[in-house]
C-alpha cells in the first residue's frame, strides 16, 4: 500500500466525518426551530441580549 492511498484515506474519511456532523447538527437546528417551546437565541430580535445563551 503506497502512501499516497493512506492520504487520500484519511482524506475521505477526514470528509465523512465533517458531512455526517453537519447532517446532524443541521437536523438538531431544525427541529429547534420547529419547537415552539425551545428557548430563543440571544441573537433573536425578540430576546434579551444579555440573557443566558439558548445552548448553555
Amino acid at each position: 500500500m503506497d502512501f499516497t492511498y493512506l492520504i487520500v484515506i484519511l482524506a475521505l474519511i477526514t470528509m465523512l466525518a465533517v458531512i455526517v456532523f453537519a447532517l446532524v447538527s443541521k437536523a438538531k437546528v431544525e427541529q429547534r426551530m420547529d419547537d415552539p417551546d425551545s428557548t430563543k437565541s440571544t441573537l433573536a430580535s425578540d430576546k434579551r441580549s444579555d440573557g443566558q445563551p439558548a445552548d448553555v
